[in-house]
């Protein structure tokens, strides 16, 4: 067996298993379908296996093509922290942060982000919505260096975790409707509303039910998304409301004729963290993140925003 494997072959192999598809791994590494190819081919040659099912068009890998996989996942992110490791000790880091938000916590992954920037200025950041489960994967399969996300049963394994807040729910809605004025408002009583709410494929969603179970309140939303700007969207010119956390709103604010006001509160408030994979030697990018992490009280911010926001 050939000991020559090139790291651009393993790049290949790595955009082919993300995109299922010959033309458009091509596309994501730029470069011609035949190359791309040819470089599979090659590494099949040199590691002596087949790697990829092929017939008019991809149709999968083979058992050891899925090991080959696996490897390759270690063996780049291994590559791109020994290159961000040697950037690091040149006194700067040049790597692209990817982390991994969960719909919820993309309002807040400005405060995490703006810090992380500020102290990596030749760095740069990616930030992908993703659902919680989503996110265990992709951290388990390298594409992600850190997750924003729950912290509570459903947190990825092999995982290490340092919480930024935890979320404390309101009622967005028009502010002239009577339930308004109260200073809590109850599950029961936002359940008669036309509520915009995320999809249940999503974990606040589910915790949303949960709170509106605990009252026996039935509900069913008339418009559901998966994204936070997608909810606001369709609050705008209507009567609709939604159930918010509170750390949307120093970024979305609270749209024109609408107010928010607390919700009834349901056992202990959701932890939201930050979370990495618990590996040795650590990844320089996580490492940098879980630093801005533990220096910064985002949960106490927060609730001083909205305390303020609140006040008189």
């Amino acid at each position: 067996m050939a000991s020559d494997v090139l790291f651009q072959h393993l790049d290949y192999l790595l955009a082919l298993a993300a995109e299922r598809h010959f033309g458009r791994a091509a596309a994501r590494c730029h470069v011609s379908q035949p190359t791309l190819s040819v470089a599979i081919r090659r590494l099949e040659k040199d590691l002596g296996i087949v790697i990829v099912q092929r017939g008019h068009r991809f149709e999968g890998f083979t058992e050891e093509g899925r090991r080959v996989v696996t490897w390759a996942q270690r063996i780049i992110a291994e590559r791109d922290e020994m290159l961000a490791d040697l950037e690091r000790m040149r006194g700067r880091l040049t790597a692209t942060a990817r982390i991994g938000a969960i719909p919820t916590a993309v309002p807040a992954s400005p405060f995490v982000t703006t810090e992380f920037l500020r102290r990596n200025p030749d760095a740069a950041v990616r930030i992908e919505a993703l659902s919680s489960r989503e996110i265990a994967r992709q951290l388990a399969d390298f594409e992600i260096d850190a997750g924003l996300t729950y912290l509570d049963d459903e947190a990825p394994p092999g995982t290490r975790a340092v919480e930024l807040y935890r979320e404390r729910y309101v009622l967005v809605a028009p502010t002239d409707l009577d339930l308004m004025s109260a200073p809590e408002v109850s599950w029961s009583g936002a359940a008669g509303l036309e509520l915009c709410m995320l999809t249940t494929t999503m974990r606040n969603r589910r915790i949303l039910d949960a709170n509106m179970a605990a009252e026996s309140a039935q509900y069913r939303p008339v418009v559901e998304a998966d994204s936070v700007d997608a909810l606001y969207a369709h609050l705008a010119n209507s009567r609709r409301a939604t159930i918010a956390s509170t750390a949307w709103l120093p970024q979305l604010g609270v749209p024109p004729g609408f107010a928010a006001r607390p919700m009834v509160q349901h056992g202990p408030r959701p932890a939201i963290g930050l979370v990495v994979l618990d590996r040795m030697p650590a990844s320089i990018v996580a490492a940098a993140l879980v630093a801005v992490a533990e220096d910064m009280d985002l949960g106490a911010r927060i609730d001083k925003w909205w305390e303020s926001a609140t006040a008189g």
